[in-house]
């Protein structure tokens, strides 16, 4: 496993996360395949992604469940788990109660990241980060963060810190969506905030043409698939990790491959021209 530094922490986080969404349910529970999720993210732990993020609105909260019973067995200090209040939860107390829940789903004393999903225009962001803010101090969580923030979301809750700083912005990323490379990627490397890149694989539309098969001829160079050049590309920059999502074993292991190798300048820009 590679790691980064996670913002200006002396915490470093494997390259390669652990994503949950539509695990345990999209905005609802589904307990289908409950045993299956808590195999999986098991044999991710075993196979050195140790850090899990979540969100207390993914499966109505059951998938905060699966997670807890996942990691039950696990030494709680070599993992990193983060989750995330939903856009409906950011008043002030509606934050701290929110914390409670997720706390409680997880079956855990704090969480190593707690991050504000999305920004709400309808609740002051000053009530939002001081809660978050009083989380912190309050040993709830060991860190900070935001997700499908822009530089002006950014820079106005930053201001409203006085006691920790934000380490992370979770955002879109892969190769189709390359939205955050115009101005929230040069903002978050300026000023040491990991991005955590969620749908690095775009929901599976790189295993679609046109990308496929030209994502495996470059691929084909260094004895790589299509899926392992995609999140190869995402992680070329050195202040973002990848939390890719699966459900098979043997995706597991080709995720894996993704990292401990580099492209050519000229093969990293053949991919970017792809969209």
């Amino acid at each position: 496993m590679e790691y980064r530094r996670l913002g200006k922490t002396e915490v470093y986080l494997p390259v390669i996360g652990f994503g949950t969404w539509e695990i345990g349910g999209r905005f609802t529970p589904d307990y289908s395949v409950d045993r299956q999720a808590i195999e999986m993210i098991r044999l991710a732990i075993n196979m050195g992604i140790t850090f899990i993020d979540t969100a207390e609105v993914y499966g109505g909260g059951h998938t905060e469940e699966i997670v807890g019973d996942a990691i039950r067995e696990f030494d709680r200090e070599k993992l990193f788990i983060a989750t995330k209040v939903w856009i409906s939860n950011l008043r002030y107390q509606d934050v701290l109660k929110a914390m409670e829940g997720s706390l409680k789903r997880l079956n855990l004393d704090y969480v190593d990241l707690y991050q504000v999903h999305w920004p709400n225009p309808g609740i002051p962001l000053r009530d939002t980060m001081r809660a978050m803010e009083r989380l912190f101090l309050d040993g709830k969580t060991r860190y900070i963060g935001v997700s499908n923030f822009n530089v002006r979301d950014l820079e106005e809750a930053m201001s409203y810190l006085s006691h920790t700083e934000i380490v992370s912005n979770q955002v879109l990323y892969n190769i189709i969506d390359k939205g955050i490379e115009e101005y929230v990627l040069p903002f978050c490397r300026k000023n040491n905030i990991t991005v955590i890149a969620y749908r690095p694989l775009s929901k599976g539309q790189i295993a679609q043409e046109p990308y496929k098969s030209r994502l495996e001829k470059i691929g084909k160079k260094y004895g790589k698939t299509a899926v392992q050049v995609a999140i190869n590309w995402v992680l070329r920059h050195d202040n973002v990790v990848a939390i890719p999502r699966t459900m098979n074993p043997k995706h597991l292991e080709e995720i894996l491959g993704s990292i401990g190798w580099i492209m050519s300048e000229e093969d990293y820009e053949e991919v970017s021209r792809l969209v």
